[in-house]
């Protein structure tokens, strides 16, 4: 799998967080490939795998610093999540930002959450990890960071009633916790999860914009389906399709963006029996629904955004496809 803006992020960040410790990238690399790191060699490491626990493991050791990994998360924000990053500053509120972090976290390599109702409210709970006792604890510390840092970039101040806790012993650095996780927390849990309380699942995310949440939404869906998809050229020219809704590209401008001619990406689709222009369709068939299902825009803005010179057009194309009007369709699928 292509390695994600997030592992290359992390990976930096472990260097830049290792100078600030008066670590050099030199002594860093000798030390973790002598705990067995795999790629001391490569042109282009990340931060992935069982290597990113021996990284994480060395770094800790050679900054002599136990609060190495909370620093580490919160130093990457969630800019590096990409596409699933700017859809979770779209969604409307706390709850739809779960959800879509839930769905779609495997596809970005982020941790395995998992959630569960509780009285009335959410566990956010950190799926089994798969490593050894003494590596359990910085990585968790890991894990929790990025997802503090992620939501303060979704809503502002703390959260009432919201406390972390942890499956292990409270740590001698415990103090850095509350100040960096920005919660109440407690140690000695049975599990390490986040507990989120009623009220605050409809904390309103501050940069909502249900228009390009419909855009980054299915992005994402596009990112999730193709982990398995055997049809990658169709794979590809749709996500570059959704991500440019509002300024569709050529086949020409599309065949640039995979550095290929546009003889061979005919060629490709025509192998996964497929075309650029039913591509094209089916990409603006998809959005049309969601934005008339997940957002109030007028049936005119959102001819617009798909492309449309006229709304007719855009309405004769919906009768076609679903056999119904835009307007007959909104209210059909919407409370």
């Amino acid at each position: 799998m292509t390695p994600t803006r997030l592992q290359r992020d992390l990976y930096e960040q472990l260097l830049a967080e290792l100078k600030k410790s008066g670590v050099t990238p030199d002594k860093f690399f000798k030390r973790a490939a002598a705990k067995g790191w795999s790629a001391p060699n490569s042109a282009h490491p990340v931060f992935d795998g069982f290597d990113s626990i021996i990284l994480l493991m060395t770094a800790i050791e050679l900054a002599k610093d136990p609060s190495f990994a909370i620093r580490l998360g919160r130093s990457v924000d969630i800019t590096s999540y990409g596409t699933l990053g700017f859809a979770l500053m779209t969604c409307a509120n706390l709850r739809e930002s779960i959800l879509l972090l839930l769905r779609y976290g495997k596809a970005f390599s982020l941790p395995h959450w998992e959630a569960h109702e509780h009285n009335g409210g959410l566990l956010l709970r950190l799926g089994v990890l798969s490593t050894s006792p003494e590596h359990i604890r910085p990585v968790t510390e890991l894990c929790f960071a990025q997802l503090s840092v992620t939501g303060s970039s979704l809503y502002r101040g703390q959260i009432q009633g919201a406390e972390l806790q942890f499956a292990f012993p409270k740590p001698a650095h415990s103090a850095s916790y509350k100040f960096a996780l920005n919660v109440d927390v407690a140690f000695d849990c049975q599990y390490s999860q986040l507990f989120l309380p009623a009220h605050a699942l409809d904390t309103p995310v501050r940069t909502s914009d249900p228009s390009q949440y419909v855009v980054f939404h299915q992005q994402c869906e596009e990112m999730l389906r193709g982990l398995g998809r055997a049809e990658k050229i169709t794979s590809e020219v749709r996500r570059l399709l959704i991500q440019s809704a509002g300024q569709f590209p050529s086949i020409a401008g599309v065949a640039d963006s995979l550095y290929v001619s546009e003889r061979t990406l005919r060629r490709h689709l025509s192998r996964e029996s497929n075309t650029f222009r039913s591509i094209l369709e089916e990409v603006r068939e998809l959005l049309a629904c969601e934005y008339l299902t997940k957002t109030d825009l007028a049936v005119g803005e959102i001819a617009h955004l798909l492309e449309y010179s006229e709304t007719v057009n855009f309405r004769r194309a919906f009768l076609r496809w679903r056999g119904m009007t835009p307007s007959a369709y909104r209210k059909q699928t919407r409370p």
